[in-house]
């Protein structure tokens, strides 16, 4: 298979409404494969809500969290083989009472893929998971998964390339952030969305705080590992912050395939030219490599943080 059609998604979940955002999902993924997406993907904990998930106590997240085969990756995984196509969710995953910010990949053979973020910072009861999630598809290609904040530290994107996968399936929650960088992303204030003015909305959505941020990065990491990057993403509300959509499609040479114009809900269909991979600059680069002089990348520098306490220091780094 030389093409193969993928879809990206952006929605804006309802909190802690499960059987609510999952309903979503299954119209958006009619939508997707009516329109010949093979595989969708859907942001990250799109079943449940994100950023308010910060402020419940570990009694209520036990509460709505739920194992990998439980009720809601399930239907998914149902889903999946009803319409013979991959669906990407995310979820709260309860594993033996361990809670974790997760990510199932479901595909019609029945078969599950669940990746575990490995910079969980959403609350100090969500663990950060501690392995990479790379695997064989039907279509004849190795997909991986990184969810948001894994996507930003630049040796993930590369071991997971590194693994064989040549699609990346990003799952984010991000835009509108409050970061600590001077330069980086600012809170886009709440007005602007509940204005409903479309064309404000999407100058903020697309400006620095948005695509603009991604724009930066983004395909960077598609560029530097020679893979497609499915880059979906939640737009609107997301407790007292905004998420911006800006939801894409990259391929190996860090180009946009395609990606919505609004900023609202929305699916992206695009053809992945898998022709495109083998000699694409990145995956050329990956066989230049000299793994001998990279040991520091493996040894601790003695200022490392957790991911919760790196992502809210407000200390600078000297070191």
């Amino acid at each position: 298979m030389t093409s193969f059609r993928a879809a990206v998604v952006q929605f804006e979940p309802t909190p802690d409404q499960p059987s609510t955002n999952l309903a979503t999902v299954e119209r958006l993924a009619r939508t997707a494969v009516a329109d010949g997406a093979r595989l969708v993907v859907f942001p990250e904990l799109c079943l449940l809500g994100y950023w308010h998930l910060r402020r419940h106590t570990p009694e209520r997240l036990h509460e709505l969290a739920e194992p990998a085969d439980g009720p809601l990756v399930t239907r998914v995984l149902a889903l999946a083989k009803e319409l013979d196509a991959g669906l990407g969710v995310g979820f709260l995953e309860d594993a033996d009472g361990t809670l974790f910010n997760a990510y199932a990949v479901c595909l019609p053979d029945g078969t599950v893929h669940v990746h575990r973020k490995l910079h969980a910072f959403e609350h100090e009861q969500i663990a950060s998971g501690s392995s990479y999630t790379v695997f064989d598809t039907p279509w004849g290609f190795r997909a991986g998964v990184l969810i948001c904040w894994d996507n930003n530290l630049v040796e993930n994107v590369r071991i997971t390339a590194l693994l064989d996968a040549t699609v990346l399936i990003a799952p984010h929650q991000t835009g509108g952030t409050n970061s600590r960088s001077p330069h980086g992303m600012r809170p886009i204030p709440l007005e602007v969305w509940e204005s409903g003015d479309q064309a404000a909305i999407a100058e903020a959505f697309n400006g620095p705080s948005g695509r603009g941020w991604l724009m930066r990065w983004l395909p960077a990491r598609a560029h530097d590992n020679g893979m497609f990057v499915l880059f979906s993403n939640g737009v609107g509300r997301d407790d007292d912050e905004l998420r911006t959509g800006n939801a894409m499609i990259l391929d190996p040479y860090g180009r946009i395939v395609a990606e919505t114009p609004v900023p609202a809900e929305a699916v992206v269909v695009a053809d992945l030219d898998l022709d495109l991979v083998p000699l694409a600059t990145g995956r050329r680069w990956l066989r230049g490599r000299r793994p001998e002089l990279y040991g520091l990348l493996t040894e601790r520098q003695g200022n490392e943080l957790d991911p919760r306490a790196a992502r809210f220091s407000t200390d600078p780094v000297n070191r």
